[in-house]
């Protein structure tokens, strides 16, 4: 019987060993006395803390809520992409550029790649999700996920309208 505390083998899927870094593994054991360590944090910003993040015994760095990442700088929204990539996924993020010369809107998008945490496991293709602004994380990842807002029903369409 392995105690909740300890990093099981299910977890260890790289090579270097998983573990959350404020948290001590090598504590010694006391008969009768279950230890539940396990580091979540909040992130501020009126953002709450997922439920599986606390619950579920994930192991990911670079997860704002139980890694070593803080959300600083610009909270964005944009509907999902592309979910094909482990543990990141692509946002379209739709704008109005302003022509002066026709003194008309015309329509523009970026894309951009967030980490997504195994907290959120149930996203799908066509959700808005909120995304904060953090260290990069890898070449081209500057942002993770920190909210999802289910996506409405209906045909594929420009994002604000």
């Amino acid at each position: 019987q392995v105690p909740s505390a300890h990093v099981t083998m299910d977890q260890q899927t790289e090579r270097a060993y998983q573990k959350q870094a404020p948290v001590f593994e090598n504590r010694k054991r006391v008969v009768g006395k279950k230890a539940a360590n396990r580091y979540v944090k909040n992130i501020g910003l009126g953002i709450k803390v997922p439920r599986e993040a606390r619950e579920l015994n994930y192991i990911d760095k670079k997860c704002p809520f139980t890694g070593q990442v803080s959300i600083r700088g610009r909270i964005l929204s944009g509907v999902v992409k592309s979910l094909k990539m482990q543990r990141t996924l692509t946002i379209r993020r739709d704008y109005l550029h302003y022509i002066k010369k026709y003194n008309r809107f015309e329509k523009r998008h970026r894309n951009l790649s967030a980490h997504v945490s195994p907290a959120f496991r149930d996203i799908k293709l066509g959700d808005m999700v909120h995304v904060g602004q953090c260290r990069p994380l890898s070449k081209t990842v500057r942002f993770n996920v920190v909210r999802i807002a289910k996506a409405a029903g209906g045909k594929k369409q420009f994002g604000k309208f």
